[in-house]
């Protein structure tokens, strides 16, 4: 679409702005306005996404949490255009500029967004436990899988490069996954007699694309159409495993980003192990494997090495990570407990 063409086909959404566009550019769903008020970014998004995320953006506003990309309102007070099938909103255009610490200061918002949306809700025990047994016979399977693959593997006179490796990776695979499995159960025992759990609004594509700063260095969400009411971990958990999907490395970095995030909302010891549970759950390495599997002959067995060695280094680097956290709160744990027996020995002394 040329720029005379944009110009025409948004003129009726900026018209109930009362804003008069000069030039458009093109950013995929968002377009740049320059015009005489200004510099905008208009954004599209399916209509089905708008009701909800008006809502929870205007429940934080009365919630006090103003790091969000302003919505401006028409001259009618509708925060969205439909037009031609679309919604259409309006927001400030943000220059977006380089930070140091990006993520640390990502990760201090969240946690404001999270502390500031809190709040108690009541949980159903038949979908608790109907979700557990799924889960646990989820896990039970993939288990029985690398099972009998790697007895399919072992039985070949000679092995493929990918059957070979995969009988390499094996031991540490099941080990992952029975870490989750005990994780798991742990975090059910300690809440199936829980009426209330902890949910806020999880920003639902959180990302450093997604957080913005302005020229003064404060740093603003965009991107809320999927946000929702849910566990905190819905936003971490993604982010981090997608930071984690790199070559083999010492991810201390990624530790003490979650533990900058604990500093400002900690976590419940529920939380703690569903967290564990759900981070240690190797399935992008099992669903590589079972990719490879179902795959007819022939196979590119130079492409699944591939993928199968970075879902391995994935693994590697999320095993860094449980196992440092783990560590840290098994120390924590300690100081807690030998201050405890300080302070009791002193009070019996007196």
């Amino acid at each position: 679409m040329n720029d005379s063409n944009r110009l025409e086909a948004l003129a009726p959404i900026l018209e109930q702005y009362h804003i008069e566009p000069h030039f458009i550019e093109d950013y995929g769903s968002i377009q740049k306005i320059y015009s005489n008020k200004g510099t905008f970014a208009l954004k599209k998004i399916a209509p089905t996404a708008g009701t909800d995320f008006i809502r929870h953006v205007h429940y934080l506003y009365q919630k006090g949490f103003n790091r969000i990309v302003p919505i401006y309102p028409t001259m009618d007070g509708r925060y969205a255009v439909l037009h031609n099938q679309f919604l259409y909103y309006l927001m400030p255009w943000m220059a977006n500029e380089s930070r140091d610490q990006k993520s640390q200061q990502l990760f201090r918002e969240l946690a404001r967004l999270h502390t500031l949306s809190t709040k108690e809700m009541t949980i159903n025990k038949e979908e608790r436990n109907e979700h557990y047994e799924k889960t646990i016979q989820q896990l039970d399977k993939h288990q029985e899988f690398l099972d009998g693959f790697i007895d399919v593997c072992e039985r070949q006179t000679y092995m493929s490069p990918f059957e070979l490796l995969f009988c390499l990776y094996y031991n540490e695979i099941s080990q992952a996954l029975r870490f989750s499995k005990e994780k798991f159960e742990e975090w059910y025992e300690n809440t199936k007699d829980n009426e209330k759990a902890r949910a806020v609004v999880a920003h639902g594509k959180l990302s450093p694309d997604h957080f913005l700063f302005d020229e003064r260095g404060y740093g603003y969400f965009i991107n809320f159409e999927n946000a929702s009411y849910g566990s905190p971990i819905h936003d971490l958990l993604p982010f981090i495993s997608r930071s984690l999907s790199t070559g083999p490395r010492r991810s201390d970095d990624t530790v003490d980003l979650i533990y900058h995030y604990f500093k400002y909302f900690p976590f419940r010891e529920e939380e703690k192990l569903l967290f564990y549970s759900y981070l240690a759950y190797p399935i992008p390495i099992i669903q590589t494997i079972e990719k490879y599997y179902r795959k007819q002959r022939p196979k590119n067995e130079l492409k699944y090495v591939r993928m199968l060695q970075q879902r391995y280094w994935h693994l590697k680097n999320t095993e860094y990570v449980v196992m440092r956290m783990t560590e840290i709160e098994k120390q924590q744990q300690e100081a807690s407990n030998a201050a405890q027996q300080t302070e009791e020995g002193a009070q019996q002394q007196q």
